[in-house]
């Protein structure tokens, strides 16, 4: 056998000695339900526990686990509460010996980290982790068992974690299907502050500009504004414990934010006062826009792609959409992804189907020859 292949059997060997097979899960919010629900369906015992003793039965009811009565400990507990509650009730999970190793999927990692530290907690069986996927609504009636296809989910493991409990967080994140990315606890911060945190604030402030907008401008209102305002439906005092939690690294991205913004506005005066010298500052923005929303990864976690897209008339009306993507099927051309916007006060819609750009005269004279109106 070769050195390689003696590497991957003792890989294969660690990973079997570790493989999870009894998970508890604190708190049964939406990311732990989805998880109890995952990881049932890859035949993991899941038990759960809940101080909201209505969260927990629900999530029992939706097939995520079952009660947990303290006894025997499981391979791995899920500490999911939000980030203030993360150190204290590690402890105590700790303290009862629930579990060999433990992680948590709180937003944030620096403060509970170091609240763990101060509490006592043993950073030997715990790796803090965080799936980077969620929902607008919250609860365990919106938990979904594939909430974590395909994405990322960071683990900070400390130095003093043992290497079999990161091995286990490492299973846990490949029964949920996500794609694990190891990264230091501040780090972890720093960046969801640029990617998550900080566009929730911004989405929620032009949101906030709507509650006392006119009848005619929000009849008006089309599918850019539902883009840019999708995440800030969630909810607030959910919201308030994470920002605070990573307060310092989300106000200096909304700073730069802000300069940003303070910038355009006063060129946009000056436009209206009549110095076209101030144009090259808009433009300069809406390019630095453009290649900052190309870095985004596109999918499977590669580059992003350029796709083509097709826009097709649709019916306001239970089918259609199945009818349409059954076109798709049968001309055999992949939709990577769509957007349905309504038309007002129509029974009708518009549905863009992002496709290969390649495939997009076939699917074109297949939809106008079965009688679709392709704009």
């Amino acid at each position: 056998m070769s050195a390689n292949g003696r590497l991957a059997g003792a890989q294969a060997a660690v990973k079997r000695a570790h493989c999870l097979k009894s998970v508890l899960i604190l708190g049964t919010g939406l990311i732990g339900t989805s998880v109890g629900l995952a990881l049932r369906a890859r035949g993991i015992s899941v038990l759960l526990a809940d101080r909201d003793l209505g969260a927990a039965r629900l999530a029992r009811e939706m097939g995520a686990g079952q009660e947990w009565n303290p006894g025997e400990p499981v391979d791995l507990a899920v500490v999911a509460v939000p980030p203030d509650h993360v150190a204290s009730e590690l402890r105590g999970l700790q303290q009862r010996g629930a579990a060999r190793y433990y992680t948590d999927v709180a937003s944030v990692k620096a403060k509970p980290l170091a609240k763990a530290v101060e509490l006592g907690c043993d950073l030997r069986t715990y790796v803090p982790s965080h799936p980077m996927a969620g929902r607008e609504k919250a609860g365990p009636g919106a938990a979904r068992s594939d909430l974590f296809l395909g994405r990322p989910w960071a683990l900070c493991p400390t130095e003093e974690a043992r290497p079999e409990a990161r091995q286990a967080v490492l299973d846990l994140i490949d029964l949920c299907g996500a794609n694990p990315v190891e990264v230091t606890a501040e780090g972890h911060d720093r960046a969801v502050a640029v990617v998550s945190h900080a566009p929730h604030v911004a989405a929620s402030a032009v949101a906030a500009r709507l509650a006392d907008a006119t009848d005619v401008a929000l009849g008006l209102a089309g599918q850019g504004v539902r883009d840019v305002t999708r995440i800030a439906g969630g909810d607030p005092g959910l919201w308030l414990g994470i920002l605070a939690g990573n307060a310092a690294p989300v106000a200096e991205v909304l700073e730069a934010v802000s300069r940003d913004l303070a910038g355009a506005a006063a060129a946009l005066r000056a436009l209206e006062e009549g110095d076209a010298s101030a144009g090259p500052d808009i433009s300069q923005l809406l390019r630095q826009g453009v290649a900052g929303h190309r870095r985004i990864p596109g999918k499977h976690g590669g580059p992003a792609a350029a796709y083509g897209v097709v826009q097709v008339v649709i019916g306001d009306r239970p089918g259609q959409l199945a009818r349409l993507f059954q076109v798709c099927d049968e001309v055999g051309v992949n939709v990577e992804d769509v957007r349905l916007e309504h038309a007002p006060g129509l029974p009708l819609g518009l549905a863009e189907l992002s496709i290969e750009p390649g495939a997009v005269p076939t699917l074109t004279k297949a939809l106008h020859d079965r009688g679709w109106q392709v704009p």
